[in-house]
């Protein structure tokens, strides 16, 4: 089977700690005036586009509320354009009933970025704590977000991955991967990937298993067989350690339908 090149899988520092390096603390105490440096790097960031701290604070707690409180009309009105012209109230209705319930969070840290700002944040909910950071464009809508999802085997996260795209969920789908991959690949452009796989292997049936073919001290190979009504063939997703998909693929030769013999 013919294979298009993987992209490269990249390398990046934890999330966390990226975050942590640049983010400003959130609920700390009255600040000190700044001086020297500090006071530079302070002008600097005043300087940055998008929004302020203030802004993509209340931005995060608007949107979790909305998560809170289960109303797929409110959660469908913060997306963001993109978001929304891959989406509906409806498929939001369908997400919002296999999520668990958002019981409260914690607002970690904030990273201002030239288009975009990152807000950390520790979710709890009724089936425990989930670390989240959601990707907010200028006009403090959601334009991304992924899941720390660490401590689940990389065969699962890979497995739930294409059952977002076979369910038509590419919003959800995009969520597994990296925050970096996801600057490269768009929801519609992963929309676009998946209906012309399907346009060569027809119609999706059903995830057969995810495998982990293979590993090394910062990444996981992980195949996984997916059934289509045409032919059966294997998605290629390559994970960190930190479980979040830096690299995928899809056949571009799928094999060709065997005659009955």
């Amino acid at each position: 089977m013919l294979m298009r090149h993987l992209r490269s899988p990249r390398h990046p520092a934890s999330l966390a700690l990226l975050a942590l390096a640049t983010a400003i603390c959130m609920g700390a105490g009255p600040e000190l005036p700044a001086t020297g440096l500090a006071a530079q790097e302070q002008a600097a960031e005043s300087k940055l586009p998008g929004l302020s701290v203030e802004e993509a604070r209340a931005a995060a707690n608007r949107i979790l509320k909305a998560v809170q409180s289960r109303d797929a009309n409110l959660r469908y009105s913060q997306f963001s354009p993109e978001l929304k012209a891959a989406s509906s109230p409806s498929m939001v209705a369908a997400t919002i009933r296999t999520q668990p319930k958002l019981l409260s969070w914690n607002l970690l840290s904030i990273q201002r970025g030239l288009r975009t700002t990152t807000v950390e944040a520790s979710l709890t909910t009724s089936a425990g704590k989930q670390d989240v950071f959601l990707v907010l464009n200028g006009a403090g809508q959601i334009s991304g977000y992924h899941i720390d999802l660490t401590d689940q085997a990389p065969s699962l996260v890979a497995r739930k991955f294409v059952a977002a795209l076979s369910s038509g969920h590419f919003i959800s789908a995009r969520g597994f991967l990296s925050l970096e991959l996801q600057k490269e690949i768009s929801v519609a452009s992963l929309q676009s990937r998946w209906q012309q796989l399907q346009r060569q292997t027809g119609d999706f049936v059903r995830i057969k298993r995810a495998v982990e073919k293979g590993s090394s001290s910062d990444q996981h190979l992980v195949l996984v067989f997916t059934e289509f009504n045409r032919l059966t063939d294997s998605l290629f997703v390559i994970l960190d350690n930190n479980n979040q998909i830096i690299g995928v693929d899809f056949p571009s030769d799928p094999i060709t339908p065997q005659p009955v013999r």
